[in-house]
């Protein structure tokens, strides 16, 4: 039977990306096939397809590292799923547990190895993570990168805990989740956007203070004084031009997590982070070990992703596009017809 896939013979950019078709896999005898529903997007597939992910790509890469569906089929030694679950699929499908190693963070899906943008992927069964049985296909396409990242990065090494003070940049996915996450674990949360209505929607998901940075260019002073001498931690998404605003906004001993890097404009002193002892830590993604605690998580407390727009399958470029336009507030997802 012949099934859709995408690919990207060519790092081109959007225009590259090429709809074909292909044989259903078989899995072999310690492998899943997944019938995909739902993927969702990442500033990193961006940048791969435009060949601007400074990594070795795997030739004619299936892109995309996110997405969920339900197990069709099982090899012959499979013991941990069977025909019918809602599974999620990990992001590097060798971490397991444990702190990061090369040899466990080889393989990213959607770059060095094929992706998940196809109607019918094979996974090893150890790389796949039950779905949060109250989500649906489209926001559980949205947790492997975005949502582990957030988790990773605020919860196991951020040390949450009720009254610490945690800033969040913009509004895409990484910061909606660690906002989500931060404030349900009783953390002063403060955001910040160039749009004022976007400020209004991260209140109501937790925010407790806002900063319009295009108002404000010196956003980190406001958060410093609002803070009483700035923050435990930041979730710094922009990378090198916002990196001086959030050392300015971070306080003494605090924490920054290095996540993204969608400005590469430019530049920090790093004579800041020795005076002030800043631990400035850059985040890979996460374990599926922290995979699983997290959807406990939101198990418990039914926290539901923010999902701003669906696109079909057919229109996986139009998604692309889309999400590149940036103004997307939450995770752009795609969605099997």
């Amino acid at each position: 039977m012949k099934t859709r896939y995408y690919h990207l013979p060519r790092l081109t950019g959007v225009d590259a990306l090429r709809l074909d078709e292909r044989e259903v896999p078989a899995p072999g005898p310690r492998e899943v096939l997944v019938r995909m529903r739902a993927w969702s997007l990442n500033y990193r597939d961006l940048m791969i397809a435009s060949n601007a992910y400074g990594r070795a790509l795997k030739p004619d890469v299936v892109p995309l590292s996110d997405g969920a569906g339900e197990v069709v089929d099982a090899g012959s030694e499979v013991t941990r799923w069977r025909e019918g679950d809602r599974v999620a699929g990990i992001f590097m499908p060798g971490w397991l547990s444990g702190p990061p190693a090369a040899r466990k963070t080889a393989g990213a899906l959607g770059g060095p190895t094929d992706g998940v943008l196809a109607e019918y992927v094979l996974f090893d069964q150890e790389a796949l993570v039950s779905a949060p049985a109250h989500l649906d296909f489209a926001e559980t396409a949205t947790l492997p990168c975005a949502a582990v990242t957030a988790w990773h990065a605020v919860a196991v090494t951020g040390g949450l805990a009720p009254g610490q003070t945690v800033l969040t940049l913009g509004s895409g996915g990484v910061s909606l989740f660690a906002l989500q996450f931060a404030a349900l674990g009783g953390a002063r949360v403060l955001a910040t956007s160039s749009d004022d209505a976007k400020l209004e929607r991260l209140r109501s998901l937790g925010a407790t203070d806002g900063v319009n940075y295009a108002r404000t260019p010196d956003w980190g002073r406001l958060v410093a004084e609002a803070t009483d001498g700035g923050v435990d931690h930041v979730v710094e998404v922009g990378g090198a031009g916002t990196l001086p605003q959030s050392l300015e906004a971070v306080r003494v001993g605090g924490r920054i997590s290095l996540i993204g890097v969608l400005s590469r404009d430019g530049g920090a002193d790093p004579s800041s982070v020795l005076l002030k002892g800043v631990t400035l830590q850059g985040m890979f993604v996460g374990s599926r070990e922290t995979f699983e605690q997290m959807n406990r998580a939101i198990e418990h407390h039914r926290l539901r992703p923010v999902v701003d727009r669906a696109f079909p399958f057919a229109e996986a470029p139009a998604a692309y596009r889309y999400f590149a336009g940036r103004g997307h507030f939450g995770k752009v997802v795609i969605t099997d017809e």
